[in-house]
């Protein structure tokens, strides 16, 4: 890079490797956590199998808003701590490199990673969560997304009982063969069962979109109550049965983050508002996080770099716990917008900075302090 001198392009390479090996971690961490959280509402039905691993993909790429200025921060941190235990930051101050030549590649690494992380905390973010909740909206709209799969008995949930279809078309809108079961208690305490058959069926919205029905086509309907003998049987050509109401994996998130940044300026709800301020800060995280990772990196040359690293680890989390709670006061009209993050990330900056200093500020000697 022109005008780095071949120190800086040292320190940015170093920060460069140990920034990708933090964020591979963090990566291979978040992945798990997630697919967990998707495959548990896939197993519950609250979710549509076709789509876990285009919901996984998209639900990775939003949470690199978090995951970058993290991976950033440990990156810095991991780099400027192994330069410090294999003495080489004292063979460079010797040298006459000092803390300030550190100031210009920290500089521009922290900007380069601010830019990724405003990239997509404005723009690339909020389009994967409406990629996401397009998908879901999309295959919510076929039975498929209850479960139901050809020549299998499929639990209905929400409602109790079964269904088995023999085939399904591939959009899962018409179904053919089909069988019904459900049960339930009256008042007298005895067990009614229901049971459907019917030649064939299809899929349709009624009201809202996620009400959901299967019309049966030319079939019987027979009415048991057990040790009862007044049972009943039915023919009708037409019998439409509800499923239950689908759980959108979108409503787990904040309405106001599937919004563009655009839509979002000049909206004076609180909540808009403060979705607004929460991604104008986020490409000024990594440069308050790589100002706080320069005085937390300095260490002794035998120093382990475990205690730093869950030091850094407990701070990352404190100041985005701080940034969470300033988001809710603004969308509770707690707090003025204008006020945004500042709050947090200016005194976090200010203070590190100044540790900074002090840490190689040069320091009269004792006898002079006694004397004085």
């Amino acid at each position: 890079m022109p005008g780095l001198s071949i120190l800086d392009r040292y320190i940015l390479r170093e920060y460069l490797y140990g920034a990708l090996a933090a964020i591979v971690v963090l990566l291979v961490i978040f992945t798990g956590s997630t697919f967990a959280d998707i495959a548990n509402k896939v197993a519950t039905g609250r979710l549509p199998g076709g789509v876990m691993f285009t919901v996984l993909g998209l639900n990775l790429v939003n949470t690199l808003q978090a995951l970058l200025p993290m991976g950033m921060f440990l990156g810095v941190l991991l780099a400027l701590g192994r330069m410090y235990r294999d003495s080489e930051m004292h063979v460079l101050s010797a040298s006459g490199f000092g803390p300030q030549g550190l100031l210009k590649p920290t500089a521009i690494f922290a900007v380069g990673a601010g830019i990724v992380a405003g990239l997509v905390a404005l723009w690339l973010g909020p389009l994967a969560a409406r990629a996401s909740s397009a998908e879901v909206e999309q295959a919510n709209r076929s039975v498929i997304a209850a479960g139901l799969e050809a020549g299998r008995f499929t639990s209905l949930t929400g409602r109790g009982g079964i269904l088995f279809a023999n085939t399904v078309s591939p959009d899962g809108t018409r179904l053919g063969k089909l069988f019904v079961e459900s049960e339930h208690t009256g008042k007298d305490g005895v067990l009614d069962i229901s049971v459907i058959v019917a030649d064939h069926g299809n899929l349709f919205h009624e009201g809202q979109e996620d009400n959901r029905f299967i019309a049966l086509h030319d079939g019987h309907r027979y009415d048991i109550r057990l040790n009862q003998d007044n049972w009943r049987l039915m023919q009708f050509q037409r019998n439409n049965i509800a499923l239950s109401q689908p759980t959108d994996d979108s409503g787990d998130n904040d309405p106001e983050s599937l919004r563009t940044t655009a839509s979002l300026i000049g909206d004076h709800d609180p909540s808009a508002r403060a979705e607004l301020q929460w991604r104008i800060a986020i490409p000024f995280g990594p440069l308050v996080l790589a100002m706080l990772a320069l005085p937390m990196s300095r260490q002794g040359p035998r120093a382990s770099p475990v205690g730093r690293i869950l030091i850094a680890v407990l701070a990352y989390l404190i100041i985005v716990n701080l940034m969470t709670l300033g988001r809710s006061f603004i969308a509770s009209g707690k707090l003025a917008a204008p006020i945004g993050m500042w709050w947090v990330l200016i005194p976090v900056f200010v203070g590190a900075a100044w540790v900074f200093a002090r840490q190689y500020a040069i320091r009269k000697p004792r006898d002079a302090e006694a004397a004085s």
